[in-house]
């Protein structure tokens, strides 16, 4: 198919607005974010019965996102980041705060986001990080009832009007791939 200029997209245009040819392009940008159509369909919070950090582990890496597994915590991505590359580290056991983890899952879960920040530091070249638990539904925690680290990196110009006017963000890079890029460079 060529190009139209814009006399002849005025010309394909029906009595009723539409276009005659599908695909025409038009002012609007698309942003392209299938992996969100779970939680417009489901919304954030899984059935009790199902929580995603109690099954990711029990999945494949690439169908979890998971990019690292320890003893006691593992790490994937998180399927509705604030910025490519956000990870979460995950005690194995369903632990709903940090308080009730063990000595050893609190040690783990400091270990992998140690390494988790070298890595993401290697292989995204970000500037900085936020890192955090949100304990309790009040406090912001999307899946209150699993202890879950935040690990975001951020880099200067990584912020920009969509989140504030439009409640979109943009992500330059596909789910799979981030997780794949990550894994590749965790040390063995």
């Amino acid at each position: 198919m060529t190009p139209i200029d814009d006399d002849e997209l005025h010309e394909s245009i029906r009595v009723d607005g539409s276009y005659e040819l599908a695909g025409v392009p038009d002012e609007f940008q698309r942003l392209w974010t299938p992996h969100r159509m779970v939680y417009i369909q489901h919304g954030q919070q899984p059935p009790e019965h199902e929580c995603p950090f109690c099954v990711a582990p029990s999945m494949s890496d690439s169908d979890a996102l998971i990019v690292a597994r320890g003893t006691h915590a593992y790490v994937l991505l998180n399927l509705f980041p604030y910025n490519s590359g956000h990870l979460l580290v995950c005690p194995y056991r369903h632990v709903a705060t940090y308080d009730e983890a063990t000595e050893e899952e609190v040690a783990e879960i400091a270990s992998l986001t140690q390494t988790a920040m070298r890595v993401i530091k290697k292989v995204s070249k970000n500037e900085g990080f936020n890192i955090g638990m949100n304990q309790g539904r009040v406090a912001g925690a999307g899946i209150a009832d699993h202890l879950h680290q935040h690990i975001v990196p951020r880099w200067a110009l990584d912020s920009n009007f969509f989140p504030i006017i439009a409640k979109t963000k943009a992500l330059p890079q596909l789910l799979g791939d981030v997780r794949q890029s990550i894994a590749e460079a965790w040390p063995r």
